[in-house]
Order: C-alpha cells, then sequence, then structure tokens
C-alpha cells in the first residue's frame, strides 16, 4: 500500500470542510481512499502545498467571534501583500468568492469583508472579473433550489464587498453590472427583505453624477418611475434626489411621475399609503421609517411643508385607529422639532397631532400598553440639548405644558427635560408658570377630554375645576425645577419661586405695596382650600429641598467645602424665608395670612426671631455646630406656624426657654454658681428631647434630618431622665396614651398621627392629582375591582363564620311575618300574599344593611388599629435614630449602659411579633445599634495580607450599596460605593447622609470607644450581668441568645475599664498586664459564665453556642483560664456526643490562644496537659464503634485536641505520659471507619506520625481480565456475535473449541441462568441444540431468537414479562 503524505491529506482536509457543498468525515474519508489508491506519485499542487497558517486564516472568517474575523481579514491581506504570490492570490479569490454564500449566517460579512480589503490592496485586480467569479458561482438559475438562500446571499454580499473596495465609480460599467445584479434580487424580500434596495442607495451615494446620469439613469428608470408603489422605491427616489439634483429636475421629475413635485396635492393620497406602508414595516422594530423623514425634508426644500403635515400626516395618518401610523407621526414630530423654524415649532406643537398624542399618553396608563412617552422624552431632551437658541426651547417646553387634559397636563410635573434649557429661556419658562398660576388662560391651552371621560362628565360633573387642577400641577413644576440639581439656575431665581409659593400658600394680598413684589400681581381667579392646602404641602416640600440644595455657580463661597442649604453668603435659605414672612407680617396693611395669628401667636413668632438674631450674635463670636442647629430648629417651627399655630404656640415657647437655660447653665458653670430654685423643675435637656419627640411625629423628612442635628449637638447634655423618656417611647408598657406622640382619631373611619392629619390628607390628594390628571378611567376600574374584591372578602367572611346574633335576628322576622316553616306547615311561601312578601322582604333588607354595616365597621376597627400600629412602629423607628446618634456621639458617656436591657427587651419581643416588613425594619435597625450587624450588600474589598484592616459599618440605603473599612496609621477610611445605572430620586439625599456620618459613625457593643470606668456602679453592672446571663439561657433562639451574651461580655468590657498606661504604651499587652481585670469581681463573674458553660454543655436544647465562649476567651484570658477546668472535665461527663465534641473544641481554642500559655506557664501548664491527655485517654477508650455521623464528628475534634497536645508536649518538652494515650490509639487502628478515606482518616494518621507511625500503604492488586479483554477485542461494537445471528443460528458449532467456547458457551450459560426466573414458558418451548427447528412456525422462531438476544434486549422484554407472571399469579 503507498504510504500518503500527510500535508496532502491535511490539505484536502481544509479544502472539503471549508467547502460550502460538501462537509462531513465521510467525504474527508473518500479523498483520503482516492489518495491511497493512487498507484503514480503525487504532483504538486500549488498552494495546497503551503503551511497551515494561510489555510487558518479562512477558517477564522468563518468563526462567530467577530474579534477573530477582523484580525483574520488584516493578516490574510498582510500576508498576501508580503507574499506576492499569485497561486496564493488566486486561491484567495476562489475561496472568498465561495465564501459569500456561506450557510452560516456569520461568516458571511467575514468573506465580503475580506474580499473587500483584498480588492483595495491589489489595485490591478479588475472588478469585473470578480463580479464575473460572483455571479458564475452564486448563479440563481444553476444553483439547486436548497441552495437558492444562500446563492442570494451570494450575490448580495459579492456587491456590497465591491462597493467596500472604494473603485466601484471608477468603473462604470461594474456600477451598471451591480445595480442590474440587485435589481433581480429586489423580489426576493422573503429572505433579504429590503437589503438589495438599500445597497443601491450606498451606490448612489458613492458615484459622481456623471456616472448616475449617463450608466444608472436609464437603468434605474423604471424604479424611480414607480416611486410610490413601494417605501423602498421611494427611499430610492429621495436618496438620488438629494444626491443629484441636477441630473433630476422638474422637467425630469415629470417624465418619470407625471409632476415636477413630489409632494403636491395630487400625490398626497399616495404618499399616505406609502407612509402606511412603511409604519406597518417597522412595527415591531418601534423605529421612525427613514422614507418619513426624507419626506418630511424634503418638503422643508421644496417649501410644501404645510401641505404634507396637514394633509398626509394630521389628516391622512389618523383616519386609522390608535397603531403603527399613530406612532409613526409622534416620532416624525419628535425628529421634526430641530429641522422646524420657530414659526413652524408654534404650528406643529398646536395642532392635532399633539391633541392625539395627549390622547395617547392618557389611554397608554393602563397596564400592558404601549408608551411612546418615554421617546418623545428623548426626542424632546436631545432637542433642548443640542439647541442653543432660547426662542426655541421655551416654545417647545410651554407647548408640551400646555398640552392638557381637563386642565392637567400630560407631561409630568417632574420633567427633567429643563435641566437642558438656557438660562434666559429657563428664567422665561419660570415666568410663563407664574403667569399662567396668576391668571389661567385656560383658551390658550390645548385641552382635551377622552371619550369616557366626556360621558362621565354628563352623568356626574367634576368636583374639581380644571383651574384648581392646573394650578396643582403649576406649584409642583416650580417646586421640582428647584429641587432638581441638575438645572442651572441661579440664587435669584431659587428665592422668587421660594418667595411666590410661601405668599400664595399662606398669605393673600390686600393693597398693592411697593416693597413687596408679589402684591403688585393679582390672582384673576381666587385660589380654593384644596389648591392652598396643594401649596402648603408644596411649600414644605420645597423647604427641604433647600435644605439639602448646593452652593450656586459663582457665588462667593464657591471656592469653600461643599455646603448644603446656604447661600452664597453663607445665611441658610430658611432664614431669607423667615425674615420674608417677618417682613410680610409687618405688613398688615398690604397684606393678611390666611389664618391670622392671635397675639400669643404673634408674640411667640417675634420671640423666635429674637432668639435667632441672638444665636447668630453669639456664632459670630465662635461658630458652633450647637447654635447652628438650634437656629435650624428655631426657624423649621417658625414655618410651621403658619400651618398649626395652635399645637406649635407652646412649643415654640418651650423651646426658647429650653435655649435660655442652656445658655445661662453653661455660664452658671464656668463661674461654678448654681440655682437651688431650678432643682425641682426639670431640666432644660428633658424639655428639649420632649419637644424633638412630639417633632417626629410628624411626616417630614426635613424635620427628622432638623431633628438628628439638633440632638446630636445636645448629647453631651443629656441625662439619664431625658435619655429614660426616649427609652419610654420603644416600651409598650411605659407609653401609655397619655404621653404618647402617636394618638388615633376617630374622623372620617381614618388613623391620623397628632398635627398630621391635614398633611397626609393634602399629600394623597396631590399624589392622586397626577394619577387622576393621567388616567381617571384606570382608577375608576381599580376601584370597581376593589370593591369586588371587598364584596368576595365579606362573602367568605360569612361563610367562615356564622355569627348567632345575625341568625337569632334573622328567626325572629321571618317568626313575626310567619315565614318560617314549621313542622305542622311545611309550606309557608303558599299562606303569604304580595303584602306580606314586600313587608317581609322589607324586613329582610333592613336586617341585611344592618348586618352589612357591623361587618364594614369591624373592618374598619381593624383597619384602624392596624394603622395605630404602623403608625406606632414608624415613630419609633425615628426614635431609633436619636440613640443611634446618641450611640455614635457619646459612646463613652456612662449612661451608655443603661441602653442595653431596653435594647434586648425591644430585640426580644419584636423577634417573637408580627413578620410584616415595617416590624423586620424595626428589628433591623435596633438589632443594628446594638451588635453593628450590618454589611454592606453586594460590595466587598480585598486587602493584602500585610496591609491591616478594620471594617466599619455603616448604616443600610436603599438607593446604594457600600462597604467601609479602615486602614493604614494614621488610619485611613475607604468606602466602596456601588450605584446602579438609573438610582432613585432619593441617591443623592441618602449619599449626603452617608457622606455625612462616615467620620462619627459606631456601635454598642463592637464600640472601640467606650466608658473607661465604671465608677460607683460596679455592683449594679455585675447584678444585670446575672440578670442577663440568667435569661441567655432560658431562651430557646439562639440568634436572640447571641444578642444577650453579646451585651453580657460588653459588661464585662465596661468593668475591666482601660488598661493600664504601660500597656497602652506598649503594641501588646505584657505577661504583666494579662491578669488586669479592672473592676470586675472575678470569682463572681467566672461563676456566672462556668453556670453557662456547664448548661451548655449538659443541656440537650441549649441555646448557646460555641462560638459564644471562644469569643469570651479570645477576649478574656483570665476567665478562659477559669474556665478550661470546667471543659475539660466535659470532654468526658458531656451529655451527648455532639457536647463532648464541643467540649473538645473549647479546650482547644483555649489551649491554642497565647495570652492563656502565659498565664498558665510552668507547673500549671504541665497540669492542664495531663488533665487534658487523661481525659483524651477516657474517651478514646469508649470509641469502639464509629459509625454514627455524630459519632464520627466527634472523633475528628477529639483527634484534633490529640494532635495540638502532641505537638505542645514534644516541642515543649513537657513531663506528660503519652504511651498510654499513643497505645489507645494504636487499638483504633482496625476500626472500620478508620479503613476508609476522608478528614476523619486523616486526621488519625496525622496524630500516629507524631508518635512515629505511618500510614501503610496498600498495594493495589489489578483483577484478573484477561479473557473477557481478549474477549472484548474479537467483538466488534454494533455487531452481533457470530453464534448470534440468524443465518448461523441453528447450526452446530463446527469450530475449533479455542474460539467457540466463550462467546458461544460462557455467555449462553449465563444469560440461560438469567432468564430462568423470569422466561420458564419461553425457555420450554425453545428447541434443544436447534433439532425441529424447520418444524417451528415463523412466530415461535422470531419468539425464540429474541429470547437468545443479548442483555439488551432482555431488559427491554423484562416489564412485559412481569405483568404476565403477576396475572397469572
Amino acid at each position: 500500500m503507498e504510504q500518503v503524505d500527510p500535508e496532502v491529506v491535511l490539505a484536502l482536509g481544509h479544502t472539503c470542510s471549508c467547502s460550502s457543498v460538501c462537509s462531513g468525515a465521510g467525504c474527508f474519508s473518500e479523498m483520503v481512499e482516492a489518495a491511497m489508491k493512487t498507484a503514480e506519485p503525487l504532483r504538486p499542487t500549488g498552494v495546497l502545498q503551503q503551511n497551515r497558517v494561510f489555510l487558518d486564516f479562512f477558517w477564522d472568517l468563518a468563526k462567530p467571534d467577530q474579534e477573530v474575523r477582523l484580525k483574520a481579514v488584516e493578516d490574510l491581506v498582510e500576508h498576501l501583500k508580503t507574499g506576492k504570490n499569485k497561486d496564493e492570490l488566486e486561491y484567495t479569490f476562489k475561496r472568498l468568492v465561495d465564501g459569500l454564500g456561506h450557510t452560516r449566517e456569520t461568516a458571511r460579512p467575514g468573506f465580503s469583508l475580506a474580499l473587500g480589503q483584498v480588492l483595495v490592496a491589489f489595485e490591478e485586480i479588475p472588478l469585473q472579473s470578480i463580479l464575473d467569479r460572483v455571479k458564475q458561482k452564486h448563479s440563481l438559475q444553476a444553483v439547486k433550489k436548497k441552495l437558492a438562500k444562500n446563492a442570494m446571499f451570494g450575490n448580495l454580499f459579492g456587491v456590497l464587498a465591491l462597493h467596500q473596495s472604494g473603485r466601484l465609480f471608477k468603473e462604470p460599467q461594474v456600477v451598471l453590472a451591480c445595480v442590474q445584479l440587485l435589481q433581480s434580487l429586489s423580489p426576493h424580500k422573503q429572505h433579504l427583505k429590503d437589503l438589495p434596495t438599500k445597497t443601491i442607495m450606498d451606490i448612489l451615494t458613492e458615484i459622481p453624477e456623471e456616472v448616475f446620469e449617463e450608466v444608472l439613469l436609464s437603468a434605474l428608470k423604471s424604479d424611480l418611475a414607480s416611486a410610490f408603489n413601494t417605501p423602498e422605491q421611494l427611499q430610492l427616489l429621495l436618496v438620488a434626489l438629494q444626491r443629484f439634483p441636477q441630473s433630476l429636475k422638474p422637467k425630469k421629475l415629470k417624465k418619470l411621475l407625471g409632476s415636477a413635485t413630489i409632494i403636491n396635492a395630487d400625490n398626497v393620497p399616495r404618499l399616505i399609503e406609502v407612509l402606511k406602508m412603511a409604519a406597518h414595516s417597522v412595527k415591531k422594530e418601534l423605529i421612525l421609517p427613514a422614507v418619513a423623514l426624507d419626506l418630511l425634508k424634503l418638503s422643508l426644500k421644496e417649501d410644501s411643508f404645510q401641505l404634507f403635515w396637514n394633509k398626509a400626516v394630521t389628516e391622512g395618518m389618523f383616519k386609522e385607529p390608535s397603531g403603527p401610523t399613530h406612532y409613526l407621526s409622534f416620532r416624525l414630530l419628535g425628529s421634526a422639532l430641530p429641522l422646524l423654524s420657530l414659526s413652524q415649532l408654534k404650528e406643529v406643537l398646536s395642532g392635532e397631532v399633539m391633541m392625539h398624542y395627549g390622547e395617547h399618553v392618557v389611554s397608554a396608563q393602563k397596564p400592558d400598553r404601549f408608551k411612546l412617552a418615554p421617546e418623545m422624552e428623548k426626542y424632546v431632551s436631545d432637542f433642548l440639548r443640542d439647541c442653543q437658541d432660547s426662542d426655541k426651547q421655551l416654545a417647545v417646553v410651554v407647548a408640551f405644558s400646555s398640552l392638557t387634559n381637563n386642565g392637567y397636563p400630560v407631561v409630568p410635573s417632574v420633567w427633567k427635560v429643563v435641566q437642558h434649557l438656557q438660562p434666559a429661556a429657563l428664567q422665561s419658562y419660570v415666568a410663563w408658570l407664574r403667569s399662567m398660576f396668576l391668571q389661567p388662560q385656560m383658551t390658550k391651552l390645548l385641552d382635551f377630554s377622552t371619550r369616557k371621560q366626556k360621558d362621565k362628565q354628563q352623568v356626574q360633573p367634576e368636583m374639581e375645576t380644571p383651574v384648581s387642577r392646573l394650578r396643582k400641577w403649576l406649584v409642583a413644576r416650580l417646586c421640582s425645577i428647584i429641587d432638581n440639581h441638575q438645572v442651572k439656575k441661579e440664587e435669584a431665581l431659587i428665592m422668587d419661586v421660594a418667595r411666590f409659593v410661601f405668599f400664595h400658600a399662606f398669605f393673600s394680598t390686600k393693597k398693592v405695596s411697593q416693597d413687596i413684589k408679589e402684591t403688585q400681581e393679582t390672582l384673576s381667579v381666587s385660589l380654593d382650600d384644596k389648591t392652598r392646602g396643594a401649596l402648603v404641602n408644596s411649600f414644605f416640600g420645597l423647604l427641604t429641598s433647600l435644605h439639602r440644595v448646593p452652593l450656586c455657580e459663582g457665588g462667593n463661597a464657591a471656592s469653600q467645602k461643599r455646603v448644603l442649604g446656604v447661600t452664597a453668603d453663607g445665611a441658610m435659605w430658611i432664614d431669607h424665608l423667615a425674615q420674608y414672612a417677618h417682613v410680610l407680617l409687618n405688613h398688615p396693611k398690604h397684606v393678611q395670612t390666611s389664618q391670622p395669628f392671635t397675639p400669643e401667636q404673634r408674640q411667640a413668632w417675634d420671640g423666635m426671631m429674637e432668639s435667632v438674631t441672638n444665636l447668630k450674635k453669639k456664632a459670630k463670636k465662635g461658630a458652633t455646630a450647637e447654635s447652628n442647629a438650634f437656629q435650624q430648629l428655631f426657624l423649621l417651627l417658625g414655618m410651621h406656624l403658619f400651618k398649626a399655630p395652635e399645637e406649635l404656640q407652646d412649643t415654640m415657647k418651650d423651646l426658647q426657654t429650653c435655649v435660655d437655660k442652656a445658655q445661662e447653665k453653661k455660664a452658671k458653670k464656668r463661674k461654678k454658681k448654681q440655682a437651688a430654685e431650678q432643682e425641682e423643675e426639670p431640666e432644660w435637656v428633658e424639655v428639649m428631647v420632649d419637644i424633638l419627640l412630639s417633632l417626629l411625629s410628624q411626616p417630614s423628612r426635613h424635620i427628622r434630618l432638623v431633628c438628628r442635628t439638633v440632638f446630636s449637638s445636645i448629647c453631651p447634655h443629656l441625662n439619664l431622665a431625658a435619655l429614660n423618656a426616649i427609652l419610654d417611647v420603644l416600651n409598650p408598657d411605659k407609653n401609655s396614651e397619655e404621653n404618647s406622640a402617636v394618638v388615633v382619631t376617630d374622623d372620617g373611619n381614618q388613623t391620623k398621627k397628632r398635627k398630621l392629619e391635614d398633611d397626609e390628607e393634602e399629600e394623597e390628594e396631590t399624589e392622586d392629582e397626577e394619577s387622576d390628571g393621567s388616567d381617571d378611567d384606570s382608577e375608576e376600574e381599580e376601584s370597581d375591582d376593589a370593591e369586588m374584591l371587598e364584596d368576595e372578602q365579606e362573602e367568605q367572611m360569612g361563610e367562615e363564620v356564622v355569627d348567632q346574633n345575625f341568625r337569632l335576628e334573622l328567626m325572629k322576622v321571618l317568626q313575626q311575618q310567619n315565614a318560617l316553616a314549621t313542622e305542622e306547615d311545611a309550606s309557608s311561601d303558599e299562606d303569604l300574599d304580595d303584602e306580606a312578601m314586600m313587608k317581609l322582604d322589607q324586613s329582610l333588607s333592613a336586617l341585611f344593611l344592618e348586618q352589612k354595616k357591623r361587618i364594614q365597621a369591624k373592618k374598619d376597627e381593624k383597619a384602624k388599629l392596624q394603622k395605630e400600629k404602623s403608625l406606632v412602629l414608624d415613630f419609633k423607628i425615628k426614635v431609633l435614630d436619636l440613640l443611634e446618634v446618641f450611640v455614635t456621639r457619646q459612646a463613652s458617656n456612662p449612661l451608655v449602659v443603661s441602653l442595653v436591657e431596653p435594647l434586648l427587651n425591644v430585640i426580644d419581643r419584636e423577634m417573637n411579633s408580627s413578620s410584616d416588613q415595617q416590624s423586620q425594619d424595626f428589628l433591623r435597625r435596633a438589632a443594628d445599634i446594638f451588635r453593628g450587624g450590618k454589611k454592606g450588600g453586594g460590595t466587598a474589598s480585598i486587602a493584602h495580607k500585610r496591609i491591616l484592616s478594620e471594617n466599619i459599618l455603616l448604616c443600610k440605603y436603599c438607593s446604594f450599596e457600600h462597604h467601609a473599612f479602615l486602614f493604614g496609621d494614621p488610619p485611613v477610611l475607604t468606602v466602596t460605593v456601588y450605584r446602579p445605572p438609573t438610582p432613585p430620586s432619593c441617591f443623592i439625599e441618602e449619599f449626603s447622609e452617608l457622606l455625612s456620618s462616615l467620620h462619627i459613625r459606631n456601635q454598642l457593643c463592637r464600640s472601640k470607644s467606650y466608658c473607661r470606668t465604671a465608677g460607683d456602679r460596679q455592683g449594679e453592672l455585675h447584678d444585670l450581668l446575672e440578670k442577663l446571663m440568667t435569661k441567655c439561657q432560658k431562651l430557646s433562639d439562639s440568634s436572640l441568645s447571641l444578642y444577650y451574651f453579646s451585651a453580657c461580655l460588653y459588661l464585662v468590657k465596661l468593668l475591666r475599664g482601660a488598661l493600664p498606661v504601660e500597656a497602652k504604651e506598649a503594641q501588646k499587652p505584657t505577661g504583666h498586664n494579662l491578669p488586669f481585670m479592672g473592676q470586675v469581681d472575678v470569682e463572681r463573674v467566672t461563676g456566672v459564665f462556668r453556670e453557662a458553660l456547664v448548661s451548655f454543655l449538659s443541656r440537650r436544647k441549649s441555646p448557646l453556642t460555641s462560638q459564644m465562649f471562644t469569643d469570651l476567651f479570645n477576649r478574656f484570658p483570665v476567665l478562659c483560664v477559669n474556665l478550661l477546668d470546667t471543659a475539660v472535665q466535659h470532654i468526658t461527663s458531656g451529655i451527648r456526643d455532639h457536647q463532648q465534641g464541643q467540649a473538645c473544641v473549647l479546650v482547644l481554642r483555649g489551649m491554642q490562644a497565647s495570652e492563656v500559655r502565659q498565664l498558665l506557664s510552668g507547673a500549671k501548664w504541665t497540669a492542664l496537659c495531663q488533665k487534658v491527655s487523661e481525659q483524651l485517654l477516657g474517651i478514646l477508650a469508649q470509641a469502639d464503634q464509629i459509625e454514627n455521623k455524630l459519632v464520627k464528628e466527634k472523633m475528628v475534634k477529639v483527634l484534633e485536641l490529640c494532635q495540638f497536645l502532641i505537638k505542645t508536649v514534644h516541642l515543649q518538652k513537657l513531663s506528660v505520659d503519652l504511651d498510654s494515650l499513643q497505645t489507645t490509639l494504636q487499638s483504633l487502628t482496625s476500626t472500620a471507619s478508620l479503613k476508609s478515606t476522608g478528614k476523619l482518616e486523616d486526621t488519625y494518621w496525622a496524630v500516629m506520625k507524631l508518635f512515629g507511625v505511618m500510614k501503610p500503604k496498600v498495594e493495589k492488586t489489578k483483577p484478573d481480565k484477561e479473557p473477557e479483554q481478549k474477549q472484548a477485542l474479537k467483538k466488534k461494537k454494533g455487531f452481533l456475535p457470530e453464534t448470534k445471528k440468524r443465518i448461523n443460528r441453528n447450526k452446530p458449532a463446527l469450530e475449533p473449541a479455542s474460539d467457540t467456547a466463550a462467546p458461544a458457551n460462557k455467555p449462553g450459560a449465563e444469560k440461560g441462568q438469567a432468564k430462568k426466573k423470569h422466561d420458564k414458558k419461553s425457555k420450554q418451548k425453545r428447541p434443544a441444540k436447534g433439532a425441529g427447528a424447520s418444524e417451528s412456525s415463523p412466530a415461535k422462531k422470531s419468539k425464540t431468537q429474541s429470547d437468545s438476544n443479548p442483555a439488551k434486549k432482555k431488559k427491554r422484554k423484562k416489564k412485559p414479562k412481569q405483568m404476565k407472571e403477576g396475572g397469572q399469579v
């Protein structure tokens, strides 16, 4: 046999597998066989004998990875340039042309791009030759029907390759041939869609006008003449008009189309049909067809925009129901904004298209409906960002704001597109908003109503006027501009808006004043109560925005650090508003308040302003955070005085008294004087805490932030009574209704907070207004669904629980009307006449109506209680903020100890209460304050082992995730923050809170700053320690027990106090300072923890865990030394295997601690090791059977302790007897569990290795499988043995015994035994050694053959045989 050159075989394989027709292993094997049969020497095959690198280029062109294809194109061109081999170039063209019609979709662009780049590199290659290759290879007439699709794409990508070469315009005849080829492909839209036409358009953009007029115009004449037939042909005409205006002059167009222009009155109907076809063609893509935008541009060029917009778009597109044609018009409107002039913008944005767009926005609010509003917002945002004309910007934003549904604009009040407005346009837009609020000109608005809304108004007129709805939106729009920090605005604009909202929220004009600009603007329609309520809510929301607004650009303080809530002169925004309010109150002849102040209330206001002035004067001498906080609180209460003067009047007086006493107390401390008469009165800080608690009950984030700031400033002055006032709020037993900050009032079946009734109602109304203005119908459907759900719940309630009183009353009604059937008269219906039936119906309806009212009353009561619980929990969460600030600011204050037990009670109570989300949040907040258990969510940081780092636990926020840690000396704080791509609106506010709390964050039990001296409270702390540890042992939940145990460790840390000065100066505590325990009663505390340890190791269900005691041993080595004896005893006396294993773990952790070894040096350490050795010897002697899983786990821990003990004894050369331990361990070698691989075996032999005993090596013996291997070699996979074949089955075995023994006798015997139990009947019918084979019928013969089949067929027959046997039984 001739030997085959491996390079030839490899080349043949590459050639075959790349072909689009032939592929697979069969073709490759045929070529190899053909090569092997050739007797003559192989002829040189040119390029096929080249290296593999060149051939791999073509393999890479077909790969799906785009980067690989691009790299292959680049390398191929470089290789051809370097080699300059004609054979390689010829082979390249052949392979690339063949690959244009590749079956892989990703391969075709790769071959097309490669062909185009090769043509660019070798300009001497004529394009006509390549085009001829493409036509010949991918001829649609010669190709098979199955491969017609590939041939179409081959022609298309071939033309694209010629186009990419950049030389197409140099050969006009090639251009003509390419266009004609693409025209022949255009009918095949099923596969190619509009790609041929788009390719022709691309070719038109590259060729000069001379080539178009001389060569292509005649070829494209039929396509251009039928431009109004399809969108693609019209698009081709529009591209030709844009590219070659001189060749397609009006005279030429008139010959082609019959008219000199495309957009005229005669062509409008045909244009409408083309636009409809284009709209439906991009229904799934959700884009604007290019032909529509080109028509718009042509209409502007031909000065026929008004005709096109009014006739083709407005009248033509909206004749069909809402769908693709409407969406095309809306997208065309958004795309036309940058192209239109100012007059055209005003005309388009006030026409029918805008009306239809508004109706779409309102109707699309329902779920599962397509919403085009985000696309329109993107169009408007792009236009405002790129447009530098302020007039055009103003026209667009005013037009969209004027599109209203019954007075309420369809665009949201928080519309972010205003951030792109120029300063002049923003100023004019704010002026327009104010003028529309003062004098609503409803006729200038583009107002509409849906059909359902019109029908509803005829039945029942609306309770709210369109003017009121419009004003609510305008106020929200003004406030959102201030709240958006991306809007470029000046301080004067911010102050004008704030003064405008404040004036109309609380004041009205009596007479024009030159000093007050707001009095010079009159209201054409007076404000109603709902509008004024919306103004009040908007104003206090605006105050919150001003509290965190950054400094405006160009301010005097711009070079300073980032400060929030102040103006350029350093004054707070709320201070400027308070001064403005003071001016208004001093002009009673010109303005009047909506709620006039009484003399006492006015006195409170004047006192507030005086106190603020005094605080400013003191702040100038030395600015402090405390004075700034008191100013904020005074000013905030002063602003709220306009809203609720009666409720805040007394609070203002108390606050003034507190501030005065605080200042006096400081002065008296300096002079060391003390007033005796003030001892009976409550401290000012207690009154201040009560004020803060009452303010926290209001649903204002601004008040909550200010209360935190004020409380942080008064934390150093906090006493036990003030702290107890805060803790009483968290205690439900002490928090009675009389002193509670939350009350329940029965007003309209609603539960409200004190001082917030109006706030909650008006906030809900303002939120509902936006949804009302956008979708009234959806709310009606939702209300109907809610009523149906309530009815179903009532029916279920009636079915589940039967009201006995209602049953008795029903029986009475029936008996009174003689309608109740008795035994004597079974048919009572016949005795009742019509009048009696009417009376019965009235009585029953009245009874059921009363029952329905009772059920509704129960539901209302339940909802009332649920609302009350929600309000209480919300208030308690706010109170936890104060405790968190106290723990953060005053971690070393002795009063912190008073927080331990109340916080534990809160955690205990909430863990056993309901599991709703609000309760879980409250529990999490309390637990985080106690133990600092918060984590950074999905963020993490990796530090090198040489860098000492410490995780910092910060507050959790909903808008981002974070992770903080300290490292280095001096310490550096690093925070990793992850913000999602589209963060919530509260991100800026929460991130500001994170930045403000980074340098002050701390926790209670894990705080490094704590009370260093227990003072005279040693006895109290010891008693509390015993109390908490006793309760810790009685709990049933380990997670709750962990909090109690941590509190006990914290109390021990407080009792120990600070280390001596020598230990502080040293890097590590020396052995001399290790026994230091401060004021800890070591014996008493040891007894407490010993009792807990005994409970843990002797109780079956103990809430304690080994990790708790490990933490104790690590933090307090002295207690560890005292408890080690108890742990050692329980190695053998533990109640269960688990407890014995845990005792081993505790002893191991204690002995591993270096501090413990220093405290137990010398004879004590040796005695401990000897005692541990004896205990280990005892427990190992009991280990006869190690089969149970728990026993195995225990033995692993025992062996680990043995390993540490033996190492320690050998290294330190202690006089500890280990011989008996070694003997006992060696006796365990025969145990079955130690012979199997696993952690137990590895640990055992690691211990034995310390004694010099090595693990024996197990010799692996291979089983004798030579006969089976020989048999496997003889059998061919997938073929029956010779004896099993039908033609040889009944023949006598004439082969030699050495050949037939294994396949015939042994397998047959084994299979016969296996089938003996399952197929006795078939075995009896089987003929012996072929006898009687000719007498058997074909059916019996086939059955006999199937019984003799291999095991695979036997399994397939097994299931029916079992069923048959079961049937016989």
